[in-house]
């Protein structure tokens, strides 16, 4: 079924999902691999395989690069993951985690065109991931990062980066990112601010607080607080875990100017917006403090951190990551048209400038039809993967 064709009939609502349907549709997992040439005759098969492909196995060993037009591993995109994070479960391990890297996969097909297979991993070990894709480059062209706890995902994600010469991007952290960035962007224009003069509270600073607290920055807005479970980071403090007290310590150097101290109540008076991106919960006494018209994002998925019906009481714009309230901040927005864009450009990284344009294209979609109830395109859009497709290899270009 077409993008379109999807968009027009897709009227149905996630509550009414049944158990059996949900199972049902996993029966055999949801992938499959497909022929593209035809193989129906003898001649079909000495094409398609020997003695035919010979000729484009001696071919590709004379000219190693044209394994990029030969084959399909450079349109190729692993999703890997070890199932230490996945979705709101938690460290369930690689073999449960399947089931969502397949869906993954099967969102880039249909929303990017793209060929994705997942890849999950029975080890937690950084430098063993590394060299286990290391190993596995000739067979992908990108790698998308998925489910992998913090803070090993900042570790894993910056030593693939180094030690391949593809695309990698940990959509859990950088996704998020661009979609909240798109969604700000708007939600300012329907607020009446300008984007640099917002000030911003990011609850959570694992993988996705800490990406979100970066695309805002690079975007210009430099009034950007976090919140751990310890209250404000800020550079006073000394009492951050030490498995993630560099990430923290960097992202407090550079933000927070106003130097805030204390807890949500101390972060959240005078704010504008609220990014939520944890399990923490929002109490309403705390939303009381922000500005008049504010903005609150409570993206924790299946339960934000504050229902709509309670954050539309203080603020003009509401939105969450869940599929049956208005403006859903969905990642699919974002990874399918980055991937196919950089894969497009023959980009061997995924850099800010190429995030900041994916944020910028999505943005621009909603923009003639701007509400407080639509700040984002739907994610069944079909006119998002080529739009961010098309900003993302522009990017490229001019980088």
């Amino acid at each position: 079924m077409s993008i379109d064709a999807i968009a027009a009939t897709d009227n149905s609502a996630a509550t009414a999902l049944s158990e059996a349907e949900i199972f049902d549709a996993h029966q055999g997992g949801k992938l499959s691999i497909a022929s593209t040439v035809p193989l129906s005759n003898k001649r079909d098969l000495s094409i398609a395989y020997t003695p035919g492909v010979a000729e484009v196995s001696r071919a590709i060993h004379a000219k190693p690069e044209l394994a990029r037009t030969l084959t399909w591993a450079e349109r190729l995109v692993v999703v890997v993951s070890d199932g230490t994070a996945v979705l709101g479960l938690g460290n369930i391990g690689a073999s449960a985690s399947l089931p969502v890297m397949e869906g993954k996969s099967a969102l880039f097909k249909t929303f990017g065109d793209l060929d994705s297979i997942p890849l999950v991993l029975n080890t937690t070990d950084v430098d063993e991931i590394v060299e286990t894709l290391v190993r596995l480059r000739p067979s992908f062209g990108a790698v998308n990062l998925e489910d992998i706890s913090a803070p090993r995902c900042f570790e894993l994600e910056e030593k693939l980066i180094e030690a391949l010469d593809c695309p990698v991007m940990h959509d859990d952290q950088h996704g998020t990112a661009v979609v909240a960035l798109a969604a700000l962007t708007n939600a300012a224009k329907v607020t009446g601010r300008e984007l640099d003069s917002l000030r911003v509270v990011v609850s959570g600073a694992g993988a996705a607080g800490i990406a979100v607290a970066e695309i805002l920055l690079a975007a210009g807005i430099t009034d950007v607080v976090l919140l751990d479970s310890r209250g404000v980071i800020n550079s006073a403090r000394t009492d951050h875990a030490a498995d993630q007290a560099s990430k923290k310590a960097d992202i407090a150097g550079r933000s927070n100017p106003r130097r805030v101290e204390g807890g949500p109540a101390e972060a959240l008076a005078g704010a504008d917006v609220f990014i939520g991106v944890s399990s923490s919960k929002l109490d309403e006494e705390h939303l009381a403090l922000m500005n008049q018209d504010a903005i609150v994002f409570a993206l924790s998925n299946p339960d934000p951190e504050v229902l709509p019906e309670v954050a539309v009481k203080y603020a003009a714009v509401v939105a969450t990551g869940r599929s049956d309230f208005p403006n859903q901040i969905n990642n699919v927005l974002a990874f399918p048209g980055i991937f196919r864009g950089a894969l497009d450009a023959g980009a061997r990284r995924i850099t800010p400038a190429m995030k900041l344009a994916a944020a910028y294209a999505i943005a621009e979609l909603a923009a003639e039809d701007l509400s407080a109830d639509y700040i984002v395109p739907s994610p069944l859009d079909p006119r998002v993967a080529p739009a961010v497709t098309a900003a993302v290899a522009a990017a490229v270009e001019a980088e």
